[in-house]
């Protein structure tokens, strides 16, 4: 079976003693999330990686390892890579694609973390070995529920990814 190709990378940066993990606000869509974003064509996986962290964060971090490689079940999603990185150096900066950068408690996330990401942070933090996954809670009927709680969220989210894809 031919390995599908990541088209996207998440970075899951804890702080030091692990009780905290980095997010991002958005700027297009002004939601809470993991960074990263897509992959370049012709660039690496990890060189993406360390690039849209920069990017997002104002952080130079260095990859510690490769958690999981999540595989969409329908458009709502792309392949997806995440990976476990550490700051080496940096201060929180936003850039044009964010508004805030803020190192979370992990016991108190923002009330509004659209899924995948609370999971993502979670298998992160179990340390457990690579694994490849089909990413089931990226689905319509969570899309309805988020729709319900955010309507505004959801049309800027639908409309970027239908509308506005390269």
């Amino acid at each position: 079976m031919k390995e599908i190709q990541a088209e996207s990378v998440r970075g899951v940066i804890f702080s030091p003693d692990r009780a905290s993990v980095l997010l991002v606000k958005r700027k297009d869509i002004p939601i809470w999330e993991l960074p990263g974003g897509g992959i370049d064509q012709g660039e690496e996986e990890e060189a993406a990686m360390l690039r849209e962290i920069v990017e997002e964060t104002g952080f130079t971090v260095k990859i510690e390892r490769l958690v999981a490689r999540y595989l969409p079940i329908n458009r709502l999603a792309k392949p997806t890579l995440l990976y476990e990185c550490s700051v080496v150096e940096g201060t929180a900066t936003t850039s044009s694609e964010t508004t805030e950068v803020l190192f979370f408690p992990l016991s108190n996330l923002p009330t509004f973390l659209p899924a995948p990401f609370p999971n993502w942070i979670f298998e992160a933090e179990k340390k457990s070995p690579f694994f490849t996954r089909k990413l089931t809670e990226v689905n319509y009927r969570t899309l309805f529920i988020y729709f319900l709680q955010q309507p505004i969220l959801v049309i800027q989210f639908l409309k970027k990814l239908f509308f506005l894809r390269k």
